[in-house]
């Protein structure tokens, strides 16, 4: 499993986490799924994925990445929407598994990571507070 070195571990100031520690052994990789962001979901949430897409964006910017050590769950509330496969076939309980930012839905979906000017990801989903 690759670890990317230097992404941040957590959303600062929370628990919500973006990588994990080491690989599953045994009961198989966590699979990724495209989980369904419903308009109500509390603004920690929105904070936490607004974050962890600006690491992404920070960390590979528009080139595809590997899987590697980033967190199943936080990765399934971006994927199929922010975040895409980035091969055919694509294998969602692969650590090598390929994905890559979907620019244009993502700039839709969060305009503040992508403002000019924004420094750091703490400041990711701010003005939903």
């Amino acid at each position: 499993m690759l670890k990317h070195r230097g992404f941040p571990g957590r959303l600062p100031g929370t628990d919500f986490q973006f990588v994990i520690r080491r690989a599953v052994h045994g009961r198989g990789v966590t699979r990724i799924i495209a989980r369904e962001r419903y308009r109500d979901r509390a603004n920690p949430d929105k904070r936490a994925d607004a974050g962890f897409l600006a690491a992404l964006w920070d960390h590979f910017g528009e080139e595809p990445f590997e899987r590697g050590n980033l967190d199943a769950g936080r990765l399934s509330w971006l994927f199929g929407r922010e975040v895409v496969p980035a091969e055919d076939p694509f294998d969602p309980e692969s650590y090598e598994a390929l994905l890559k930012i979907d620019l244009r839905c993502a700039r839709a979906s969060f305009p503040e990571v992508f403002a000019t000017g924004r420094a750091r990801i703490e400041d990711a989903g701010e003005d939903e507070k």
